[in-house]
């Protein structure tokens, strides 16, 4: 069983805080992802800063979605 988003805000560095249904938050780290296929459009501020909830997870303008699994799992507790 995974955890769904509820919560997203875009902070510095292409990084993501993310806030879980169980209220653990988590930053997550983008830029590992952004030199393959089309996370490589994240790049752009604008889009990156597009992010958004979609339905269990988070998503972008331009359709680009991450499983919630990974989020939960690579991201890092919020100190």
């Amino acid at each position: 069983m995974y955890l769904s988003v509820n919560k997203v805000k875009v902070l510095k560095n292409f990084e993501l805080e993310l806030t879980f249904e169980n209220k653990e938050v988590k930053i997550f780290d983008v830029k590992p992802y952004m030199d393959t296929g089309l996370f490589k459009t994240l790049k752009d501020e604008k889009i990156f800063k597009s992010v958004r909830i979609s339905f269990d997870t988070i998503g972008w303008a331009n359709g680009i979605d991450l499983d919630p699994e990974v989020l939960y799992e690579r991201g890092k507790i919020k100190i």
